[in-house]
């Protein structure tokens, strides 16, 4: 796996990053935060995660909608023993309030965030919810950086005790025309992103082309790329995905799979542990991130059939 330029110093020292930066193919997989202020269901919901992966991330208002605190979930999951990377997107706070919380999320030990921008609220089950977007993901980024590598705020205003952050955002494949140039990925790269997690893209060759033509515009060099998969439960599920989820690319030949299968939630395993084992032979891809918000009980299986762990 790459292991991009950056400083020799970690800048957490936790497992993900210590995955990474010594070129270890790393796992993420995601949960999303219960509607309940009972902290047992979210642990019930990572706990088969433990040890399977580097990190699991904890979305923060997934699809515009009321989940228990990111916050709070990650710092649960961070007492049981399981390594969090905290969602925060730009949606529903101002710079004060997403500054406090990059803050506080390393107080409690807390070192892994990625900074989205966020569903809009009109996606969700209360539309009238006022937007905030005060800073666009890749301002959030260098924002995180600037405290993190400077011991200040944007303002100037001096950090006693800055956090120690892994900063990663998103980012979704495509298969690049000729003359594509990965414009939004590389404002992320220049405002100092350490790592990426990608939407779904379940075409190993697409990814193939993808990361090459982000090797010769010198992007993998200078961070690290986990490619969004996960197990499909059924054709159904794969035709809704593609057509309703933003850059979710699904080749007809894997939805056609699906379909012919007598059982198609175990053929959907089976298609996730073989991308992860081929993901894992490309050398610019340094992991995967795998989602699975309707089927996760899957994602610890498909983990040990790809013969990665």
């Amino acid at each position: 796996m790459p292991t991009p330029s950056v400083s020799s110093s970690a800048y957490s020292n936790g497992k993900l990053e210590r995955s990474l930066r010594d070129g270890r193919f790393a796992i993420t997989a995601e949960v999303t935060p219960p509607l309940t202020s009972d902290p047992d269901k979210l642990r019930r919901k990572a706990q088969p995660l433990h040890g399977l992966v580097d990190a699991v991330n904890v979305t923060d208002g997934a699809s515009a909608r009321t989940h228990m605190s990111s916050l709070a979930a990650a710092a649960i999951l961070s007492r049981d023993g399981i390594e969090p990377v905290l969602q925060i997107n730009t949606r529903d706070y101002n710079r004060i309030a997403l500054q406090s919380n990059l803050l506080g999320a390393a107080a409690l030990g807390i070192h892994n965030v990625l900074c989205l921008t966020g569903d809009s609220p009109e996606a969700g089950d209360q539309p009238d919810a006022k937007p905030v977007f005060d800073l666009k993901s890749s301002e959030l980024v260098a924002c995180a950086v600037t405290m993190r590598d400077q011991s200040q705020l944007p303002s100037g205003r001096s950090i006693d005790a800055p956090p120690k952050l892994f900063i990663g955002a998103a980012d979704a494949p495509i298969d690049p025309p000729p003359d594509w140039q990965p414009t939004a990925l590389m404002g992320k790269v220049e405002a100092g992103v350490d790592f990426v997690q990608t939407q779904f893209c379940f075409d190993v060759s697409v990814v193939k082309r993808y990361v090459e033509r982000l090797t010769e515009a010198g992007v993998t060099e200078r961070l690290h790329i986990l490619i969004g998969i996960g197990p499909i439960a059924s054709a159904k599920s794969a035709l809704w995905m593609k057509e309703n989820l933003f850059g979710t690319i699904i080749p007809d030949a894997l939805i056609d799979r699906l379909e012919q299968a007598i059982d198609e939630r175990e053929e959907g395993k089976r298609i996730c542990a073989e991308l992860i084992a081929s993901l894992a032979a490309i050398k610019e891809v340094s992991g995967v991130h795998l989602m699975a918000p309707l089927n996760s009980d899957a994602i610890p299986d498909v983990i040990r059939e790809s013969g990665v762990r």
